[in-house]
């Protein structure tokens, strides 16, 4: 009750507020600071830098890993440095639509515009003779994911081997994302007010367009749940989540536990994780990263790994 107390009067005091941000050169919203996968798209994703695979490559597991809402590829550099010196297994890092360029680039792209990131490099790769592929995301890619799947998407196309979602959110832990379509036009945005190490990775400032998407795809996939999803024949489904997550309460992954079978009706495999972080496999930049974070990261790259390989 005291966040939607809280939205509500930010919203009113908001009335008498510039409706646009107080954006700075160094900031991801400026335009100015890029997600670096748009000046070296070879170095992100795999489409780009082995477009032509042999017989051999074409066959090794690929992981498609794709961020959250407000987050760039830095979400999963952590799992690249992870996976540096191995050749048994390949990464793909996906810059989501409108993601990673300026505030209004961000402003004014719709949730399918997100999504169409996900499915134009998995085409890509299909296209190119890859064949072991599996996808790796955290937070709003979930939802994204899970929104592909329940409409048939991957029908009559190359099933994926493993969807594998950390932190994925179909309920928010703030509750005041319901009151987006009221308060959201007078807010004009809403402020972060995170740290400025994070501000060249993240957006500070959250155009109220953005979050009235993000409530727009959570309100079609929680519908999606309810109808239950089933997964594509020999695809798995494997949820990572934080027990204590400030951003997508647990309930979601018990949405999801209860909401997607696979193809011989078998519940999905759900891991909850000692965690007050969202997010928990990205440690960099934050503020007092404790050793059991480090052993949870640490642990969830290896069952990834260990997964894909199998």
């Amino acid at each position: 009750m005291r966040s939607l107390l809280t939205l509500l009067l930010i919203a009113l005091l908001g009335l008498s507020c510039s409706k646009e941000p107080a954006i700075t050169d160094d900031m991801l919203d400026s335009g100015k600071v890029f997600d670096p996968s748009l000046y070296k798209p070879e170095l992100y994703l795999l489409s780009k830098a082995i477009p032509n695979p042999t017989p051999a490559q074409a066959t090794r597991p690929v992981i498609i890993a794709c961020h959250g809402y407000s987050a760039t590829t830095f979400e999963w550099d952590e799992f690249r440095a992870y996976l540096a010196g191995r050749s048994d297994v390949y990464l793909s890092q996906v810059l989501l639509g409108g993601h990673g360029r300026s505030y209004a680039d961000f402003k004014q792209a719709t949730w399918r515009d997100w999504q169409a990131a996900i499915t134009t490099e998995y085409e890509a790769l299909v296209k190119a003779g890859y064949t072991n592929i599996s996808l790796l995301l955290s937070s709003t890619s979930g939802p994204l994911l899970l929104e592909l799947v329940a409409s048939n998407y991957f029908s009559g196309r190359t099933a994926p081997r493993n969807l594998l979602l950390v932190d994925p959110i179909v309920v928010p832990s703030a509750k005041s994302l319901s009151l987006i379509g009221v308060v959201g036009p007078m807010l004009g945005y809403i402020d972060t007010n995170q740290p400025a190490a994070e501000d060249k990775v993240y957006y500070h400032f959250r155009p109220q367009e953005t979050l009235h998407q993000l409530q727009t795809l959570l309100d079609v996939v929680r519908k999606d749940l309810e109808k239950g999803i089933a997964l594509p024949t020999g695809t798995t489904l494997k949820v990572y989540k934080s027990k204590q997550d400030p951003v997508a309460d647990p309930v979601s992954a018990v949405l999801i536990y209860n909401g997607v079978t696979n193809a011989a009706g078998q519940a999905t495999d759900v891991q909850l994780i000692d965690s007050k972080l969202h997010v928990y496999t990205r440690l960099r930049l934050r503020s007092d990263v404790t050793t059991a974070d480090q052993q949870n990261q640490t642990a969830t790259f290896a069952d990834i790994v260990s997964r894909v390989l199998r």
